[in-house]
């Protein structure tokens, strides 16, 4: 590749972006008017500059007041068929109070806003010890770095130790962690009773157990046409669980357009993830999903939480439950750890893994 008439070293300044741990806000915060290359994607893998937004009323909004009694099997119908058909869909009268969510919004801010000799201790691509700040987990093995920097913890089984956990959003992670827990346990028993499996099932097999929060920041980006904030994928896992504050840019591949998640006031985004999809025999569907660079003045945040077995040594496949002669099994058994080393060491490219394990 060149740049002007040089010659450009991909591979160094990766590595020099990397070693400096300031991330993308600390480009930003240094006036950068442009990106640097290895953040520029290819055209064909670029957004279209006018986004699809006619379709943005396909993702449902679901209502779950009453999911413990009186409208508990009509949530489940409404669960059951946009897991089906969308893989997503938004959940308001969810139980966690919007004090609650403004203030881990508020949180994941504060950290990244801090001076970056302050959050650069943070900085690691090891995640051993539970809590690893960074800039794209696959920045080394992506044909093109995106623009958004991360906090990862690792919340279950075991939380990471409270002095991991950066002080100014400790109290509101270990918070959020808590809730977030007590809506997992609903929603597995929601997706279990919508397979016409027990209420328990799918907590049964860990499913609620290995959680992994992800604070996302992405800041405005100066040149958002050559890049983007997540490329399009597949969460690996269960379920995720998906907070995120009033700046678009989450997307839902449908069909060959890509809808607008439009952000619902007080509202959590939910999908559908890869073990899940084959857990349930592909009556449930994992669907591509990205973001978007931000082209506003106002940083994007966002708040995942991953759901995943904690028997990582156990094999997965689709339950037998759901399988007959009719409806065969779809996919071969596998080891839910290798299925995860897999994941972690390729690029964010779109591809799932699930056609790996196809029978």
């Amino acid at each position: 590749m060149t740049v002007g008439d040089e010659e450009y070293d991909r591979a160094k300044d990766v590595k020099q972006f990397d070693d400096s741990k300031i991330g993308v806000k600390g480009l930003v915060d240094s006036g950068a008017a442009t990106i640097p290359p290895f953040f520029v994607h290819p055209p064909e893998s670029r957004p279209r500059s006018t986004p699809t937004t006619l379709l943005s009323d396909l993702i449902p909004v679901i209502d779950l007041s009453g999911a413990t009694s009186s409208r508990r099997s009509t949530i489940i119908d409404q669960v059951r068929h946009a897991s089906r058909t969308l893989g997503f869909f938004q959940i308001t009268n969810h139980g966690i109070p919007t004090v609650v969510l403004d203030r881990t919004i508020s949180a994941i801010k504060a950290f990244n806003e801090q001076p970056t000799q302050t959050k650069s201790q943070f900085y690691s691509r090891d995640p051993g010890h539970g809590v690893a700040f960074s800039t794209n987990f696959d920045l080394f093995h992506s044909k093109a770095a995106s623009w958004r920097d991360t906090l990862q913890l690792r919340m279950g089984p075991t939380a990471p130790e409270t002095e991991r956990i950066p002080e100014i959003c400790r109290r509101e992670v270990m918070e959020w962690d808590v809730e977030t827990k007590k809506l997992g346990d609903l929603l597995m028993g929601v997706l279990s009773e919508g397979l016409g499996l027990e209420e328990g099932r799918l907590k049964e097999m860990t499913c609620l157990e290995g959680r992994v929060m992800v604070g996302h920041y992405y800041p405005s980006c100066p040149q958002p046409d050559l890049t983007l904030g997540i490329t399009s994928h597949t969460d690996p896992g269960v379920l995720t669980v998906l907070l995120q504050n009033q700046i678009r840019g989450l997307q839902v591949k449908f069909g060959e357009d890509w809808v607008d998640v439009k952000p619902v006031a007080g509202a959590l985004v939910i999908n559908i993830g890869d073990i899940l999809q084959i857990i349930s025999n592909d009556e449930y569907k994992s669907v591509e999903h990205r973001v978007l660079a931000n082209p506003f003045h106002e940083p994007r945040i966002s708040v995942a939480v991953f759901f995943n077995p904690n028997k990582r040594d156990d094999l997965f496949g689709p339950l037998p439950d759901l399988t007959s002669p009719e409806k065969p099994a779809l996919y071969q058994m596998f080891i839910y750890s290798e299925f995860m080393r897999r994941f972690f060491t390729k690029e964010l490219d779109g591809k799932t893994l699930m056609g790996y394990f196809k029978l």
